[in-house]
């Protein structure tokens, strides 16, 4: 099976030793993804907003390898805190609506000020 490393670019996949995502075969492995807009180098302070931005940065992943929101089977979501459960699952429901992935959330502290979300994700096509 042949494997094919996807980058963003981003100093860190080199010094940290990961690619933003791994593709083989027919499946899709992204990494763990925060609400960064590479554009202005941001991090919106609500979580909503860096779901959406998430997603997003997911999917330019998964579009490198002709995968598509739609070929999301799971993911893994760790939050800030419990309370933010709330916003972040009504914000998932809305980017994912009858997609419907499985979803696991974690409580986690994370070493990026603003960080509030970050999502791994795993899509398969066909």
């Amino acid at each position: 099976m042949t494997r094919r490393n996807i980058s963003s670019g981003s100093h860190f996949e080199a010094a940290y030793g990961y690619s933003r995502a791994v593709v083989t075969g027919s499946q899709a492995f992204v990494s763990g993804t925060v609400g960064m807009n590479y554009a202005t180098g941001t991090i919106d302070p609500d979580a909503a907003m860096q779901v959406g931005q998430i997603v997003a940065n997911i999917e330019a992943a998964l579009a490198q390898a002709d995968f598509g929101r739609a070929d999301i089977v799971q993911l893994t979501t760790y939050i800030a805190g419990a309370e933010l459960m709330p916003v972040v699952g009504a914000a998932l429901g809305e980017a994912f609506g009858d997609i419907r992935p499985a979803n696991t959330v974690v409580v986690a502290g994370f070493p990026v000020p603003g960080v509030l979300v970050e999502i791994s994700a795993i899509a398969v096509r066909g």
